[in-house]
């Protein structure tokens, strides 16, 4: 097994490569505004970091957010392309999951917030690392405190917002070593990985302008 994670669903662009027992290389930097920039060169970063060719991939990890739609989308067009041109499977993994599995909290339940903007915040409670509850939900902070009060929370939503998180933890963002090590032990236990299908929860910031005028020619 060897496995090429990759996540653009927070403002982190973040690669690494997992051989089924651990993580080989991996490479993240903070950019929310050139996710398509870095996201190639960060995957050569790590193979050659590795010493691997990516012809020696056998199976490609996407995060499917929930997360901002250029950003989000990103990621995933990457590794379907990848998963075309090498004929291997992509995997999907939420990315909320990879903030839970790299959480240093021991027992549950708690709380995994990411930054949504507009003064939300994507989340979703878990009961212990590997255990989500519900499927992810996007709200402000204010609507959902009574419902995650006292709970430990990680992720950049969290940090963001301590009226509502006061027992907020690292890790801030995702990371694509996480994602891979989460899918590499489910991969072992016999679980089937979800299609690599974006998470966007509302619709993108770009709208058709409505009642525009026609000037092509009739």
């Amino acid at each position: 097994m060897l496995l090429l994670a990759l996540d653009t669903a927070t403002p982190a662009v973040t690669v690494a490569l997992h051989d089924g027992r651990d993580v080989l290389a991996s490479f993240a930097q903070v950019d929310a505004r050139r996710h398509g920039e870095l996201l190639l060169p960060a995957v050569d970063r790590v193979l050659r970091a590795a010493g691997v060719n990516l012809d020696a991939v056998t199976g490609v990890v996407v995060g499917t957010g929930p997360g901002p739609y250029t950003g989000l989308r990103v990621g995933l067009m990457t590794a379907d392309t990848f998963g075309l041109a090498l004929g291997v499977p992509v995997h999907g993994v939420c990315t909320l999951d990879g903030l839970a599995y790299a959480a240093d909290i021991p027992e549950g339940p708690f709380v995994v917030a990411t930054d949504a903007r507009r003064k939300e915040v994507y989340w979703a409670r878990y009961e212990d690392s590997l255990t989500r509850t519900g499927e992810p939900s996007v709200d402000r902070p204010a609507d959902i405190a009574e419902r995650v009060a006292g709970l430990p929370a990680v992720g950049a939503g969290a940090l963001l917002y301590p009226d509502t998180f006061p027992d907020a933890r690292a890790p801030e963002h995702v990371s694509a070593a996480a994602l891979a090590a989460l899918a590499a032990e489910r991969i072992a236990a016999g679980a089937e990985l979800p299609a690599p299908r974006p998470l966007y929860l509302r619709r993108p910031d770009a709208q058709v302008p409505k009642n525009y005028k026609v000037v092509t020619p009739k």
